[in-house]
């Protein structure tokens, strides 16, 4: 019997060692599978086969010498929203003016005439992780995005696609040229105005009236609507500082991008280790050893790594090189940034050549002729999509779209290195958001749409905008159908809800979101993470680890607080860094609650002695017995013991949580 028993077990032991020994073997091959799937798709352009050699010749748009005298509705810029919104609007049965006041000759605006031929896509989020990227935006951007290479493209086969789906369209006249296009704004009782229509400069200098029950503004930077009147901030102004925005960029074309070339990058890329490198059959992105290329102007310029987007004739464009501090609503400021990338781009080609082999042939090849502007005016609309909603995957009850892409934002100064805050997998835009304050019968659909600067990082890219502007098409059929404003609707579930079926019957997928919370939002620590993020005091990159359980420091702290005065200066009336004049290894000691509390102190001017700051702190309502419960080890706070603190700090300092 024992004997039994000991055959049994040994049986049951060798077993268990195969078994593992098997599931280990299945592990290694998934993992081998997965990797060399991802080496594929990753060099294999799969959604419109094999890269063309054929360059389109661009066709002519061709342009109304003068509008009719009245439209359903005007949408003002051709930039890719305008163009989505002007075909949305036609298909809807709405007689449409498409207005272009930019002096371009194609349609497209960014992606064509500022040779951003690279879109940042958006992605449906993954349930396995072997399975390949679907594209998240559907309708108009699909459509379009059918027409072209793949996530980037050669820019005369864009300008065509666009120019071919506006053609189709009976009820849309194309106006190019024009000079000037100006707001007819009439005056409400409410103290709103209401848009009627436009005036109109055209090309030979005669001017016209168009009225229009509807005005959709897809230019870059909102132009129609503030001129009409809506308010909005400007660059990163709802972070107390609006003399910064991101940066602008030239971008380049190179030649002689064979694919000999293209298959060196790749090689090289696939070899990369670092993360954010990669190559397929139209696409390269990597090389950050460019952010070491040294400028000839090191207070304007900087590079960063390369963002290649391959044409169908042996060329590149290259969104890589920033400028700073440019005015981007002054021509004089705008030749100056231009003059600062023609003399540092034949000095950056030659930086790549010594630098890269595979760039040995390459030679410049021109510049586009539009700069790429990131960030201007951000409007005030109904409602301002926050960083919070972004980053917790939120969802809205009068979603017209959904984003995923990361939160990127790019460089503000050449001592800045740009941040990603999160990757969301998916987030919806609010109708409320393309409906601006104080002014009626328009839409914005751009990126100049209500979001807060942080937001903007991310919904601010091209399928979104399109996404956005096909919405703002139906809607304006809507407004006719139900004699209803645009207001109106905004606060309208019932006729919300009609919009979306209409847009989900025109090819769009906008059901509600389910998703799962991110880790962060199930820590005890939220509360206050929402309000640094707010604040654009915190940044989880690519994986979204915001480091809540890291140890912090007294040092830090000192930062932290600093950065948050940004809240509402005039109460920081103190010298913040006295905190720690008298620490010795303060950027490595732990941080305790005394001396967290008297670091805020400091910065706020209140006299405390720092045994006596956590009770000046919650005598002044500036910190709760709530967030002292909530940090568990006093004499060592983390990350997410500050982010508490400031929480508190915001609501006592300005009233507002």
């Amino acid at each position: 019997m024992g004997a039994f028993v000991l055959m049994t077990n040994s049986n049951r032991n060798n077993s268990t060692s195969k078994g593992w020994l098997w599931l280990m073997g299945v592990l290694i091959v998934l993992a081998v599978l997965a990797a060399a799937a991802s080496l594929y798709y990753q060099y294999k352009h799969l959604l419109h086969g094999e890269h063309s050699s054929v360059k389109q010749a661009i066709e002519e748009v061709k342009s109304v010498k003068k509008a009719k005298n009245e439209y359903d509705v005007i949408v003002v810029g051709t930039d890719p929203e305008g163009v989505a919104a002007a075909v949305s609007a036609a298909r809807n049965g709405l007689s449409t003016l498409l207005v272009d006041g930019r002096n371009r000759d194609a349609l497209g605006g960014l992606m064509t005439l500022g040779d951003l031929n690279t879109i940042d896509m958006n992605y449906v989020p993954k349930l396995n992780p072997l399975s390949k990227d679907e594209v998240l935006n559907k309708g108009f951007f699909s459509e379009w995005y059918s027409k072209i290479e793949g996530d980037s493209f050669d820019v005369n086969t864009a300008a065509n696609a666009f120019y071919n789906l506006v053609r189709a369209e009976k009820n849309i006249d194309i106006l190019m040229h024009t000079q000037k296009i100006d707001p007819v704004v009439v005056p409400e009782a409410s103290g709103n105005a209401s848009i009627q229509g436009a005036n109109l400069t055209l090309a030979d200098g005669t001017k016209q009236t168009v009225k229009a029950a509807s005005v959709i503004d897809a230019t870059q930077d909102a132009d129609f609507a503030a001129a009409a009147g809506v308010p909005y901030t400007f660059g990163r102004e709802d972070l107390g500082d609006p003399k910064s925005r991101m940066a602008v960029t030239m971008v380049f074309k190179l030649k002689n991008v064979t694919s000999e070339v293209w298959d060196k990058m790749a090689k090289r890329l696939n070899n990369d280790s670092s993360d954010g490198t990669g190559v397929n059959e139209v696409s390269v992105w990597g090389y950050g050893e460019m952010s070491n290329y040294p400028p000839i102007n090191k207070e304007r310029a900087k590079m960063r790594g390369l963002n290649m987007g391959r044409q169908n004739d042996n060329t590149a464009l290259v969104n890589s090189l920033q400028i700073f501090n440019v005015d981007t609503f002054d021509p004089k400021s705008v030749q100056e940034a231009i003059d600062i990338a023609n003399k540092e781009l034949p000095n950056v080609v030659t930086y790549m050549k010594q630098t890269f082999p595979e760039f040995a042939g390459v030679e410049l090849a021109g510049t586009a002729s539009e700069l790429y502007v990131r960030e201007t005016r951000h409007i005030q609309g109904e409602y301002r999509l926050n960083i919070v909603d972004v980053c917790t995957n939120g969802d809205q009850w009068d979603r017209i779209g959904f984003g995923s892409y990361p939160v990127d934002i790019q460089r503000t100064s050449p001592t800045d290195n740009g941040n990603v805050v999160c990757d969301p997998k998916q987030y919806a835009i609010p109708f409320r958001s393309i409906v601006p304050l104080k002014v009626d019968g328009l839409l914005v659909a751009s990126k100049a749409a209500s979001y807060d600067t942080l937001p903007h990082g991310s919904a601010r890219v091209i399928p979104n905008g399109m996404a956005v502007g096909q919405a703002a098409g139906a809607a304006a059929k809507l407004a006719k159908q139900e004699k209803l404003t645009f207001r109106q609707m905004s606060v309208s579930k019932e006729v919300i809800t009609k919009l979306q079926d209409q847009l989900n019957n025109q090819g769009m997928e906008i059901k509600p979101i389910t998703l799962k919370p991110e880790p962060f939002m199930e820590h005890k620590a939220y509360e206050g993470l929402k309000s640094a993020l707010m604040l654009g005091l915190a940044s989880g990159a690519y994986d979204n680890n915001f480091h809540l359980d890291d140890a912090a420091n007294p040092k830090r702290m000192v930062n932290l607080v600093s950065s948050a005065r940004k809240m509402k200066p005039e109460a920081f009336i103190g010298d913040v860094s006295h905190a720690i004049a008298n620490l010795q290894n303060n950027d490595k000691i732990p941080l305790t609650l005394e001396q967290a509390s008297y670091t805020i102190t400091q910065a706020l001017g209140l006299k405390a002695a720092s045994t006596e700051a956590q009770s000046k702190l919650m005598e002044n309502k500036l910190l709760t017995e709530t967030t002292v419960k909530l940090i568990a080890d006093k004499q060592k706070l983390t990350n997410a013991d500050t982010y508490l603190l400031i929480k508190d700090l915001k609501v006592g300092v300005t009233g507002k949580p």
